[in-house]
């Protein structure tokens, strides 16, 4: 089995010219966290997370019609290859800590989306059953996604519990 039989391939794109707005627009009515971001040419240049969009719009205190896709995106994602096995996804996800990847084919442009949902839910490519190689495998993969950062601690601005010009330092839930 490859990655073209479980990937989502109906997926919507958007440009790195493109306003956030556009890309939340896209999340909201396709009920999903990430938009790939691809130059004219549909070769995958970037993504645009649900937490990007945030972020961009807190960092950046401006709307999302006025801040534009590049600014916030994930710039040469890691993406995997619609001929890849399953494994080889579970292992990028776990290695560079994400829960989708671009699928693209062998000329770079976008083929689809695949989720950490869509691994599980076809049992990682492997048979129905739940083998015990294939629980380690999840575990393992969950356990590098959900790690937290070492650094420990945030800097965040805070205009209601600090001064102006002062940072304070919150910590990182644990």
């Amino acid at each position: 089995m490859n990655v073209k039989k479980i990937m989502t391939a109906d997926v919507a794109t958007c440009g790195a010219g493109d306003s956030l707005s556009c890309a939340a627009q896209i999340m909201w009515e396709r009920d999903c966290g990430i938009v790939p971001v691809v130059d004219a040419d549909q070769t995958v240049i970037g993504t645009v997370t649900d937490r990007d969009i945030c972020m961009g719009a807190y960092t950046q205190g401006r709307p999302l019609e006025a801040i534009r896709v590049d600014s916030v995106m994930a710039a040469n994602p890691i993406c995997c290859r619609v001929n890849d096995k399953p494994s080889k996804a579970w292992d990028l996800m776990a290695k560079h800590r994400v829960r989708r990847l671009p699928v693209t084919d062998g000329k770079g442009k976008i083929a689809g989306i695949l989720s950490l949902n869509d691994l599980l839910t076809n049992n990682g490519g492997r048979s129905r059953s739940k083998s015990p190689a294939f629980l380690e495998s999840l575990s393992d993969t969950l356990g590098h996604i959900c790690e937290h950062r070492p650094d420990g601690d945030i800097e965040c601005a805070d205009a209601k519990a600090a001064q102006p010009g002062k940072k304070r330092k919150t910590p990182v839930a644990k």
